[in-house]
């Protein structure tokens, strides 16, 4: 096979008009040309650090639709299936994975569970991880959520991490605010890279301290805005993933996006592909071409540098996609999941009134970080409920793997005037999260949930709509287009319940989220990422 345009090298910084020789799947020749031409040949794009889970997509499924944004590896962390079904979790991820040809690299899951403060479905010591680390596709040791964990010395998860550094294998990070003695022990312990820095100071000392750092730009918070000079003053140190990243995201566009926006920001094109393409695989050690003699033949053409439009992706020299159209077929899927709960009843949902003022959890849009805020909340009966008046509204995390009294709080940032939403998608441990005005309509949303064995509900008046998620409760059965749209649909309908947040669905299954600063909520109740402990409702 013949491919002629400009060929952007970015290993050595230069484009040139030549010709691709690919055979057996790599690039046996490149035989440089005169003239120039209409489109442009470069490496194909790398997410370095995904939740394909996040997409509620399955790793095949997932890949249908990024090879049509020029996407053709993705460094993956299975810690949210994992935390819902282990082992068995991380293998289903890695066979479905391995049936598409975009190019998939697991890790080991670090924090299963994320924390001993939530009931998840499954748990990874040592052992488990070390027998993961020891398999040849498992590249690398998942994000280490408990740095407090990490410089405290923590027995089992310091073994976890000497395992990855005994076996060759790079350690992922994960420290929003960490800086100071407790970065450097942190960065001391062998981790390597960083997604949450919340500003580019933050970032900048890490760099300094030799850490990687990955520019964010996902569905659920981006990172871009902020530290996009970075791109310019340490190329050589960044990567860009998108984390997290749903379906109606995924549609129109992928790492492709956060290229089209660095180089439209003037931010040399050669240190953006090199973000974008290169570093992921040097860093990660992938196998993935670079538009090298003897690479495997994975690239993209585009019209323009300054566009970015792909006009088709290759993998190992196939085609896999063509003017956004993808070439990769769909697959049977196999069902995974675990639901051991039964439904609920309205009572569960009631929290009896006392004096003082209660705890609330401010969610920030776009933002992963929440803030905490001290208000007297509206008694009925002896109860204290809603008041959309001041957008403080009802919330709870009913485990899903056992019967048990549900965890319940307050909330305010989600603006809905009527009914419930919830979600068996809730980082990290995935119970089921509900915010509401209303207990009738809390429970009759958790229930649409555990019925369903997972998925997105909404429900105000007489509507009562699902998106059903029977893979681990996080995932669909169906075709990723179709998923977007109807994840759309119910986006628009929880707006149209009043809600302002750009994304209240991403928003909610982050309310569970208790790594992340500063109050949260998981099944065991409400809880304080600063003390990192639980705390009361009530002060």
């Amino acid at each position: 096979m013949k491919i002629a345009g400009n060929i952007i090298d970015v290993l050595n910084t230069k484009i040139y008009p030549g010709t691709l020789i690919v055979s057996d799947g790599r690039i046996v020749d490149i035989i440089p040309q005169t003239g120039t031409y209409d489109r442009f040949i470069l490496p194909g794009f790398i997410d370095s650090h995904i939740h394909i889970e996040s997409s509620m997509l399955t790793p095949h499924e997932f890949s249908r639709i990024a090879v049509t944004h020029g996407t053709v590896g993705a460094v993956c962390d299975p810690h949210e299936i994992a935390n819902v079904l282990g082992m068995e979790g991380i293998e289903y991820m890695m066979a479905d994975g391995g049936k598409s040809p975009l190019k998939f690299y697991f890790g080991a899951p670090s924090c299963v569970p994320a924390t001993a403060f939530e009931t998840a479905g499954a748990m990874l010591g040592p052992d488990e991880v070390e027998r993961l680390m020891r398999l040849d596709e498992v590249l690398f040791l998942g994000e280490v959520m408990n740095y407090p964990g990490v410089i405290a010395g923590q027995a089992d998860l310091m073994k976890k991490i000497e395992t990855a550094k005994r076996l060759g294998k790079v350690v992922d990070g994960h420290a929003p605010c960490l800086s100071g003695q407790g970065l450097r022990c942190y960065i001391a312990s062998g981790i390597s890279s960083d997604h949450e820095s919340l500003d580019i100071i933050e970032a900048r000392e890490k760099i300094g301290l030799g850490m990687k750092i990955q520019i964010r730009q996902g569905s659920a918070a981006g990172s871009f805005e902020t530290l996009h000079p970075l791109i310019d003053e340490s190329c050589s140190m960044c990567m860009f993933c998108s984390d997290d990243l749903h379906p109606d995201d995924l549609v129109n566009g992928h790492i492709n996006n956060i290229v089209r926006k660095a180089i439209g920001l003037g931010h040399d094109p050669m240190k953006v592909l090199r973000c974008a393409c290169m570093n992921p695989v040097e860093h990660y050690g992938l196998d993935i071409g670079l538009l090298q003699k003897g690479d495997c033949a994975d690239f993209i053409i585009i019209d323009s540098l300054d566009k970015c439009n792909v006009l088709e992706t290759y993998i190992d020299g196939l085609k896999v996609a063509e003017k956004g159209r993808t070439l990769i077929e769909r697959n049977p899927l196999r069902l995974v999941n675990i639901f051991n709960t039964h439904c609920k009843d309205e009572a569960s949902f009631k929290i009896k009134a006392c004096s003082g003022n209660a705890r609330i959890i401010d969610a920030v849009d776009g933002s992963l970080v929440t803030e905490k805020f001290f208000d007297r909340p509206r008694t009925d009966q002896g109860y204290a409920v809603p008041d959309t008046d001041k957008d403080i509204l009802k919330i709870t995390v009913v485990n899903r793997y056992k019967d048990a009294p549900p965890a319940l709080g307050f909330v305010r940032g989600f603006g809905l005037s009527k009914g419930a939403i919830a979600s068996s998608v809730a980082h990290d441990s995935h119970n089921i999260i509900s915010v509401g005005t209303n207990d009738m309509d809390i429970c009759k949303a958790v229930n649409m949930v555990i019925e369903s064995r997972g998925g997105l509900a909404v429900v105000y008046d007489d509507v009562q709509k699902i998106l059903p998620l029977p893979v681990a409760g996080l995932m669909s059965d169906m075709d990723g287009w179709a998923v977007a749209g109807q994840y759309k649909d119910l986006d628009s309908l929880v707006k149209g319940m009043g809600s302002t947040l750009s994304s209240p669905f991403i928003a909610l299954s982050f309310m569970a989220l208790l790594v992340i600063p500063r109050l949260k909520i998981s099944d065991k109740g409400l809880f304080d990422s600063e003390s990192f402990a639980f705390t009361g409702v009530f002060d």
